[in-house]
């Protein structure tokens, strides 16, 4: 799984994943000090997906204070 941690606009921390088994991608995003993890699973998806295409399936989430 690659995982990587980004540091939002407004100071808070996200650790990102990303794994692919089989042809199934599980995608995961937990903000730093919450038990949340927020997770999609996308079945067969057409092109690898970059850092950024994983940050920005989460947004909606993660704009909510």
């Amino acid at each position: 799984m690659a995982e990587w941690i980004k540091t939002l606009s407004d100071g808070r921390r996200v650790k990102f994943g990303h794994d692919q088994v089989a042809e199934i991608t599980f995608l995961t995003a937990q903000l730093e000090g919450n038990e949340v993890v927020y997770s999609v699973m996308l079945a067969k998806p057409e092109i690898p997906l970059s850092r950024e295409e994983v940050e920005r399936r989460f947004e909606h989430e993660l704009s909510k204070n």
